[in-house]
Order: C-alpha cells, then structure tokens, then sequence
C-alpha cells in the first residue's frame, strides 16, 4: 500500500473511533418525549445507527404504535453482520425497515424487520442513503461529530425535519450559526454529557445538545429578567456598542441595546424575546473578541430584547 494512503487510513480509522458513541436509551427517552406530536404519520430515518444495536431504532420500534408511526428505517455504515455489534469492517452495510406490530405482541420480532444488503457501505452521502433520506419526514440520530457541518448541509439541501445531536462547539461554526440566528434550527432540551463505547464503558465528553427544527414549547418559554441596567453591572465593550452580559440569567430587563451573552444563551432562547443580531465574526468586531477595559472577553452572542426595542415589556 502507498505509505501516503496508508497514512490516510490511519487517521479515518483514528476519526472514526472518535466519533463511535452510542446515545443512551434514557437520554433519547428525555428528549424525545417533548416531540411525540411531530411523528405521527411520519417515516423516521435514523440513517447514523446500528440497527439492531441502536437506541433510537429501540426507541422507535418499541413506541411504534403509540407514536402512529408510518414506518422507521434505520441504516449504519459498513455493518452486514445485522446481529452483531459493528466493527465497520465489511464492505457493505445494511438497512432495516419496520412498518409496526403485526402479531399484536407488543415487540418488534425479526419477521417483522425487513433487512435489506446495500450495494455499499451505508455512509449517509452515499446514493442509497440519500434514497432512504428522500423518503423520510424526519431524521433522528447521533451523527459524526466531526462530519456535523456536512450531515447538517444535507438535511438543508432536502429540506429535512430532524432531531440530531451535536457537540456544544457547533453553535460556533460558521456554517451553522448562521442557520441558528436565521431560526433555520434551535436547541432542544437537554444536554448530555455520557454516551456509551462500543465496548460498554461509558465516555464523558464535553456538552452536547439536541439541535432540532421541530417546533418546541420550549422555544416559546418566556425568560423572566429581573436586573435592572446599570453601567457598573454592565459595562460597554471596549471595541463595539454593546454591554457586557456575564450570564443569561443577568440580561438585564430594561436595556433595549446590544448585549454581548454567553453562547449558552442559545439553551434558553426564545425568537419572540430576542433578536440574534450575530457573534464577533459575522460582525465583523476588531481583534475578533469584546474586549471590556482591556481585557479580552470569552466568545459571545449578540443580542436585543425585541420587547424594549418595539416599546412593550
């Protein structure tokens, strides 16, 4: 083999280890019991999943009927061992299909499975997958987190509903924050911090959310203010007409300019509250940061009550 490729192999084999986390069943259950209206009908594709190993196929399967689901399909990359925990070794992978419960017993059995052998290996961009993504009304998954702006792009591209997850740096990227402050998707309701290894142990990781486009409650919860402005409490930014905000719940409730918050913000907005007007790079702030008598700030949002700004509290 050519050392240069050789050398490739190694680092996708090193990527995907990385990326090979696998959502408790409990943290599916937490969130996705705020969404329960949106699948009824639905073709649910989780296309980032073990099928017969996956907590969202389990999910899924296990609360078919009471969902009202159409149909769940489920696909994993390079897995033609369906029963059997995946190594990404095979050269083809599967899809599974299941259209509900048809001896009445209450659990998904394998008669009741379709299992289909896809000519490739199942990678969410691949022909066949993309197939399957045409035919589903919503996506639900833990995609790759280093392949999180591209997995996001295709879910734009057609026009997808989802509910997927991703770790707390994707509310940075510049492919995806543009669609946050647009209101192209939001954050769900919870944050995680465990997922499961392949061989069991579990794996601490930095925060990750559920980022979503299905309308929430959530999204719509008013954020009770109560700290009046002060220019001591809040000082202006040495380089952009902004206050300083050190934390969401100190957003002051009578201030009707720009405020510089945390970008965990993001977990408590409501667009009927605020108005997203960007972070430092879309808004093209000197040195890049807010900077508050000389000191350089942590990353911010910038933001205005859209209640002050239109004269109503």
């Amino acid at each position: 083999m050519n050392p240069q490729n050789a050398n490739r192999n190694l680092h996708a084999a090193k990527n995907a280890k990385k990326d090979e986390f696998y959502t408790q069943l409990e943290d599916i259950e937490n969130e996705l019991k705020h969404y329960t209206h949106h699948f009824k009908n639905k073709v649910v594709y989780c296309n980032c999943d073990d099928p017969r190993i996956s907590n969202f196929f389990r999910y899924f399967a296990f609360n078919f009927e009471k969902l009202g689901l159409k149909k769940l399909i489920t696909t994993c990359y390079q897995n033609k061992q369906h029963n059997l925990f995946s190594q990404h070794d095979s050269e083809h992978a599967i899809y599974l299909e299941y259209t509900g419960d048809h001896n009445q017993n209450r659990t998904p059995d394998p008669e009741e499975i379709g299992v289909t052998h896809l000519k490739g290996d199942g990678d969410f961009r691949s022909a066949e997958s993309i197939a399957l993504l045409k035919q589903a009304d919503i996506v639900v998954t833990n995609p790759p987190f280093s392949l999180f702006r591209e997995y996001v792009a295709q879910l734009m591209e057609y026009n997808k509903k989802f509910v997927i997850i991703g770790n707390i740096n994707a509310i940075t990227y510049k492919e995806i924050f543009p669609l946050i402050k647009d209101n192209g998707l939001w954050l769900g309701y919870n944050c995680l911090r465990y997922f499961a290894r392949p061989d069991g142990s579990m794996y601490e990781t930095a925060r990750s959310y559920w980022y979503t486009n299905l309308d929430i409650a959530k999204r719509h919860e008013e954020l009770i203010l109560y700290k009046p402005y002060t220019p001591q409490d809040y000082p202006k930014y040495d380089n952009y007409n902004a206050i300083n905000v050190n934390k969401t719940k100190e957003i002051p409730m009578d201030y009707p300019g720009a405020m510089g918050v945390p970008i965990t913000f993001l977990d408590k907005y409501n667009p009927d509250q605020f108005e997203i007007l960007g972070n430092e790079y879309d808004l093209n702030i000197p040195k890049g940061r807010g900077y508050v008598n000389g000191k350089r700030m942590y990353g911010r949002i910038f933001i205005k009550n859209k209640r002050l700004a239109h004269g109503t509290k």
